[in-house]
């Protein structure tokens, strides 16, 4: 049985209308790659490391889809819409 793969993610915000677009194009590549929301904004606080506006979790069917998803040409859109708006911090990474 695969493990599952995950994003966890730590983005820290400047520009919250600009991220709106990040967000619609960023709706390609999770709907393709089964993507699965396990944290999305919410309540939080930074304990340690670097600071950020919004935290990220999401779960994928393996690590492989989880990578996929990253590297896809629908994702790789996202992100240049996203590099103006916000800066993010993101692992891809093996469940347990």
């Amino acid at each position: 049985m695969s493990k599952k793969g995950y994003w966890i993610a730590l983005v820290d915000i400047a520009d919250l209308e600009g991220y709106k677009g990040y967000m619609a194009l960023n709706k390609a590549a999770f709907e393709k790659y089964g993507a699965s929301f396990v944290v999305r904004a919410g309540q939080g606080q930074i304990m340690e490391g670097p600071s950020a506006n919004r935290w990220v979790v999401i779960e994928f069917k393996d690590y492989e889809t989880a990578l996929a998803c990253y590297n896809s040409p629908e994702y790789q859109v996202a992100i240049q819409a996203r590099e103006k708006h916000a800066k993010a911090h993101l692992a891809v990474v093996e469940g347990v």
